[in-house]
């Protein structure tokens, strides 16, 4: 074998490996990404009301647990006239880390014109 064909083949190999890892590289899979505290509102609060059929009117707590996300949505249960006589719930929805409802119970129901007592 002449040193102009070793080389040859030398640079094959070369370009074989180097397209080898490059294909390795582009099939790695994207890094997933952690959803937005503002996106996983948003999908609890439309997994809730999916699940219920009620409508969620807002969300009083919400934060990140060791096995995703906890908050508390108050939901409009039963709508009443006037309007400060309609029954609201206080709904605690656990999330996986990825933003999916595991689970829900409703904590507290109430009358919207009524606050909670002094509590000390």
């Amino acid at each position: 074998m002449t040193n102009k064909q070793e080389t040859e083949d030398t640079e094959k190999a070369e370009d074989t490996e180097s397209a080898e890892k490059t294909e390795k590289t582009e099939k790695k899979e994207p890094e997933q990404r952690r959803p937005r505290p503002t996106e996983v509102l948003r999908e609890a609060r439309g997994q809730l009301e999916e699940l219920t059929g009620m409508a969620a009117e807002s969300v009083s707590s919400f934060e990140r647990t060791e096995d995703g996300w906890s908050l508390q949505v108050e939901v409009l249960e039963l709508e009443r006239v006037p309007d400060t006589m309609s029954l609201l719930g206080t709904y605690q929805v656990d999330l996986d880390p990825d933003g999916m409802l595991t689970g829900y119970k409703r904590i507290r129901r109430y009358e919207r014109g009524r606050s909670d007592g002094n509590r000390r």
